[in-house]
């Protein structure tokens, strides 16, 4: 009886964020920001990871400000670190632990890329790529495989070093960020 009411309650915050990443899909970023922070103080810091790894990851991509942008990526990967393969198989939609990777440091390149940062950019991509191999071979592997390429293009045509540098932030997907799974 207890595992029924946990698995109800963990279908109802995935499918709560689902509704706020649907709403942010139709074009309201404020609102959508609002209900994800909303969200956010209900899970918690140490929440379920599935939840909090999946809310950051969608939370990332409402943010106007890079830095905050790679806040919550980098909340994303520090909860996909705290999942295990039977915690993400008791949600119905699960996915291999190892899958989650290639699309978590993908948007951390990207996040890099923006704030001017080639060196990081380049170190997440090489972790994109070393664990590519956990996508399946399905659109939305296929989408991720290719933005990783796109975006491996266009770092490899920054200069090199501009990671030092004092004011660049360390902390916060879009267009060079890969494709979301729908919830």
């Amino acid at each position: 009886m207890a595992e029924q009411r946990e698995q109800a309650a963990d279908d109802a915050m995935m499918t709560r964020i689902g509704q706020v990443v649907m709403l942010h899909h139709a074009g309201d970023r404020e609102e959508a920001r609002g209900r994800y922070l909303g969200l956010w103080a209900e899970i918690g810091e140490d929440g379920d990871p599935l939840h909090r790894c999946t809310l950051a990851h969608y939370m990332a991509d409402a943010q106007d400000d890079p830095n905050d942008e790679l806040a919550w990526d980098l909340r994303a990967l520090s909860a996909a670190e705290g999942l295990t393969e039977s915690r993400l198989a008791r949600h119905e939609q699960s996915l291999a632990v190892r899958a989650l990777y290639p699309s978590l440091h993908l948007n951390l390149a990207a996040d890099y890329v923006k704030l001017g940062r080639p060196e990081a950019a380049r170190s997440h991509l090489t972790r994109a790529r070393a664990v590519v191999g956990a996508l399946s071979d399905d659109g939305y592997g296929d989408g991720v495989r290719a933005a990783i390429a796109r975006l491996e293009q266009k770092v490899a045509g920054m200069p090199p070093g501009g990671d030092e540098r004092p004011d660049r932030g360390a902390t916060g997907g879009d267009a060079l960020g890969p494709p979301r799974r729908s919830s």
